[in-house]
This record gives C-alpha cells, structure tokens and sequence, in this order.
C-alpha cells in the first residue's frame, strides 16, 4: 500500500535537510491551518514557492448548493431509526458539512 502524499513529503524532507519529521509536519500543518483561517476573510492565499490560490464565487455557490442538498439527505437519514452507531456515524457528517457551510456563508455574496 502507498503512503500519503503528505507523509512521503515529510519523508523526504526529513531526510534531506535532516530536520525531525514531527518538525516539518508541525510547520506544515500549521501553513495549512493558517491558509484555511486566511480564506474567511481573504479571497485569494499565496503560499510562497508553491502558487496562488484565488476563491470563486461560481464555484462557491455551487459548493453551497451541494452542502444543502448533503444536509437535507443527511436530516431525512437521521429522522428515520437508525442503528445508534449509523446514526453518530451520520450526525459526524452532518456536523462537518455545518461547519463547511458556516465557513462558506460570509464569502459568498
């Protein structure tokens, strides 16, 4: 089995400029966790040496019109009976699209 993309990164970072692998995914993650913070407020993100990142609000519309379609699918699932296991499994979904949408809802105009 291959390993993720990230991981083989970190991987080969580590090795080459012979930094602790825990390191490189501390900064790493911490790039990404700033880049998603900047994009509620910003609409586009550069990551030096990596490239620009430009929000669309076609895109972005379209994204919210499949979150909405996920959460009423979601809601019908929960009001039928459910296995207790299935439904936490479907309430953990429902909770991230909620949060996708909270997060999307100020861009879009």
């Amino acid at each position: 089995m291959s390993m993720p993309l990230k991981e083989w990164l970190i991987k080969k970072l580590s090795l080459k400029l012979l930094i602790p692998e825990r390191v490189i995914d501390a900064v790493i993650s911490d790039q990404f966790v700033s880049a998603y913070r900047a994009t509620t407020t910003h609409n586009s993100i550069e990551l030096s040496g990596f490239g620009k990142f430009v929000f669309s609000q076609h895109k972005a519309k379209k994204q919210m019109e499949k979150y909405e379609h996920q959460i009423l699918i979601f809601n019908n699932i929960l009001k039928d009976g459910i296995r207790e296991a299935e439904h936490k499994r479907v309430q953990v979904m429902l909770n991230g699209v909620l949060k996708n949408v909270e997060h999307l809802k100020p861009k879009i105009r």
